[in-house]
């Protein structure tokens, strides 16, 4: 288990220590992801004219809405996902069969070769004796 991460942080112009097993990068990155999501919201009048515990239910809906909107984003990119790595597999099939039929394809051609030039030693050899027999 990764170690303990304490991390100064200031959210809403306040020093706050975050306590967590992610890296005090990481940390940071929430805290500022919080206030610039503060910022955005702070430049709305009707949010400022709310009361503080509005602004912050406010602000707590709208986190949560990114969550459940990126949260519905990766479930749709894990099922295109896993329908490529089914598309993907279907055509590995696919092309290890048309590699076996060509492997039969070219066996059947060479000794359809090995046929005709039998074929053509036999013509040879048989207008051989018929000249030799006149």
């Amino acid at each position: 288990m990764a170690a303990k991460t304490d991390a100064e942080v200031i959210i809403g112009g306040k020093v706050l220590t975050l306590c967590g097993y992610e890296s005090e990068e990481y940390l940071q990155k929430v805290a500022s992801y919080i206030n610039n999501k503060m910022i955005e919201y702070g430049k709305v009048d009707s949010f400022r004219r709310q009361s503080l515990d509005m602004q912050n239910i406010l602000l707590q809906l709208n986190v949560a809405d990114d969550y459940f909107k990126a949260k519905k984003q990766i479930t749709a990119l894990e099922e295109d996902l896993e329908e490529k790595e089914k598309e993907i597999y279907d055509l590995k099939h696919e092309l290890i069969a048309a590699q076996m039929k060509l492997e039969s394809t070219e066996k059947n051609l060479r000794n359809a070769q090995r046929e005709l030039v039998d074929s053509e030693k036999k013509v040879i050899r048989l207008e051989t004796e018929l000249k030799d027999n006149r």
